[in-house]
Parts: structure tokens; C-alpha cells; sequence
């Protein structure tokens, strides 16, 4: 039988301590249960014991968390969760990814300054993809970032003039066949489908100048069935929730793109709503536009969700729980890292 591995680390100051084992220890118990090893303090001395390479990682993990913590003074369970994923990444070989450079990831979207911050390096790829390309399609789960972002991008691109107009474009296939049978005017019927990219808007700019630049038309929120027959020039363009747009849905929106323009193109691809049988244009273009020069695809994974820290345990549950159910023979594997 192995004996237990044992690594000792040094705090520098107890407010590291303090910051780093988080409100009623709860930092270091997502370190145990990520890497089933056993954390204690002793003084200024942090005692890791277990198998030898899960101790070495949780070492990493440590490490790299006090380095934050002597800047900060402070971590929340998304940034201890973020590094434990780096390292739990089989793609790092036991490395932590970069930290996010505070000066030059920093998106402004107000005229007050107000900034988002990349929170996770795949959300920092993101990003770059959409300074870089025309045409960035984002797909992963929900609670990674893709549409808030994309949003985030979008008014700073508007403020710095880069562009005239946003449009934020949503497939309405919720409604299906009985929008008509809903109250209201064509726009109030589809307006409940378009809410959340309202919510976003005013999260990142005040509610009158929201107001008023919608108003003028500079920013369009609009379902993509609104799209067929326009040229966008000048504009930011986002398609979000684009799972549940056809085929031809998907072609129309892309031949719309017009001089001077950007598009960003967000879904799930495990989320379709569409009707059985019809084929989701996201999924599509996945094979149809890999090798067109000027379009860039990224994804996230589980590991990326930003949301609480039980968000990507639950994903997680699904995909293996619909791999059972669909009778993959790997259904009851245990998951990568876990």
C-alpha cells in the first residue's frame, strides 16, 4: 500500500490564510473534493496529504490562489473554481492558465467608464476572437459568458464609434405556430423572447440612455425573422439562442452582413428547441464554415461556466445522465477529472 504523500506551504501573512480558506473554510473544501486530498493549517504552514500527483495539483491550485490573494486580498468561489478547472483541464497537464491581464481585457461600456472583465481564459479567447473576426460564433453551455460579452463588446464597439448601431437578433421559435393566438401587436407577442438581451443592456448602461438610443435606433432588438430582406452596414450584430434557428434561418442571417459590420453568433447545441426533424443552422454551420477564412468558432465547456460554482456540477449531471439515457456505452463512466 502507497503511503500518503505529504506537501507543506508556507503562508506569507493570516489575511492570505484567511483569504485563501474563504468564509468557514469553504475555499479548501473545493480543493479537497476536487482533488480527494486532505488540507490543514498549522501556523503559517498549509499541510497537503494524499496520492502524490492530486497533491501536487492542489499544490498549484494553492499557489497560485495566495499569489491572487497577496493582490487582492480577497477571492470569491468562482475564481477558486476557475483555477481548480485549470488545473483539472487535461488540456494544461497540471498548469495553471494565465491570469486575465486587468489593463488590456478590460471592456468599456459606459461613459462613466464602467467596465466587464473576462472572468475565465476561454472567455479571454472569446473576447480576442472578436476583436480579431468579422464573423465569431460561440457555442457551449449556459452560464459561460457567450451573449453577455458579446454584448459587452457591442456597446463598446457603439461608444468608440467602431460602429453606427447594435442589433440584437433572437429566434422566436418558442412561440411556433400560435404566436397569433398571444395578446398584443406582432413586436409585444415576440417581446418575452427577447427580454434578456433588454436585461443585459441595462445591466451594462443606464436605463434612459438605453431607452433613448432604442428610440433612435441605434440599438434594434428584434426577432430573426425581422432580418430577411436587409443589408446591416455599420453595425454589431448578435444572434443569440442561435440553436433554435433553421438552416435557412442561419443563411439568411449571415447573408444579411453588410459593409463595415461584425456578427456574433451564440447557442447551445444541447438546448434545441426546434420541432423533431428540423435541422439546427448552428449545428450546420459548424461543417459548412470551418474552412472559410475570416469566421471563427469558439467553444466552452462545463469547466467555463461562470454562474455559481454548482451550475457546472449540474451541467455536468445532465450530459452524463443523457448519455445513460441514450445508451452510450460510456454513459457510466466516470466524468474527466472528477
Amino acid at each position: 500500500m502507497n503511503r500518503p504523500f505529504l506537501k507543506k506551504i508556507t503562508v506569507q501573512s493570516e489575511a492570505d490564510k484567511l483569504a485563501l480558506f474563504g468564509s468557514y473554510d469553504q475555499h479548501i473544501k473545493m480543493i479537497e473534493d476536487a482533488f480527494s486530498v486532505e488540507v490543514t493549517a498549522r501556523g503559517e504552514e498549509i499541510r497537503v496529504v494524499g496520492v502524490r500527483d492530486r497533491v501536487e495539483n492542489a499544490e498549484a491550485v494553492i499557489s497560485e490562489l495566495m499569489q491572487r490573494a497577496v493582490k487582492a486580498h480577497h477571492l470569491t468561489t468562482e475564481e477558486v473554481n476557475q483555477v481548480i478547472q485549470s488545473i483539472l483541464s487535461e488540456d494544461n497537464h497540471g498548469t495553471v492558465q494565465p491570469e486575465i491581464d486587468t489593463e488590456n481585457d478590460r471592456i468599456i461600456v459606459s461613459g462613466k467608464k464602467h467596465s466587464i472583465l473576462p472572468k475565465s481564459v476561454a472567455q479571454k479567447r472569446y473576447v480576442d476572437h472578436i476583436k480579431s473576426y468579422d464573423v465569431v460564433v460561440g457555442i457551449g453551455p449556459a452560464g459561460t459568458g457567450k451573449t453577455y460579452l458579446a454584448m459587452a463588446m457591442a456597446v463598446s464597439a457603439y461608444l468608440k464609434k467602431q460602429v453606427e448601431r447594435i442589433i440584437l437578433v433572437r429566434p422566436a421559435v418558442e412561440a411556433g405556430e400560435n404566436l397569433g393566438f398571444l395578446p398584443g401587436t406582432l413586436v409585444e407577442k415576440v417581446n418575452p423572447y427577447l427580454r434578456p438581451l433588454y436585461d443585459a443592456l441595462y445591466e451594462m448602461m443606464e436605463v434612459d440612455h438605453v431607452n433613448r438610443l432604442l428610440e433612435r435606433g441605434d440599438i434594434e432588438i428584434a426577432p430573426l425573422a425581422f432580418m430577411r430582406g436587409r443589408t446591416l452596414n455599420d453595425a454589431f450584430v448578435i444572434l443569440d439562442e442561435a440553436q433554435n434557428a433553421t438552416s435557412m434561418q442561419m443563411k439568411m442571417f449571415l447573408t444579411r452582413l453588410g459593409f463595415r459590420s461584425k456578427a456574433v453568433i451564440t447557442g447551445d447545441v444541447t438546448q434545441i428547441d426546434l420541432p423533431q426533424g428540423e435541422v439546427s443552422g448552428l449545428i450546420e454551420i459548424q461543417k459548412i464554415l470551418e474552412e472559410v477564412r475570416g469566421i471563427q468558432f469558439t467553444y466552452f465547456a462545463g469547466k467555463d461556466v461562470v454562474r455559481h460554482h454548482l451550475v457546472q456540477e449540474i451541467i455536468e449531471a445532465y450530459v452524463k445522465y443523457q448519455s445513460t439515457k441514450s445508451g452510450n456505452k460510456d454513459g457510466n463512466a466516470p466524468l474527466e477529472g472528477r
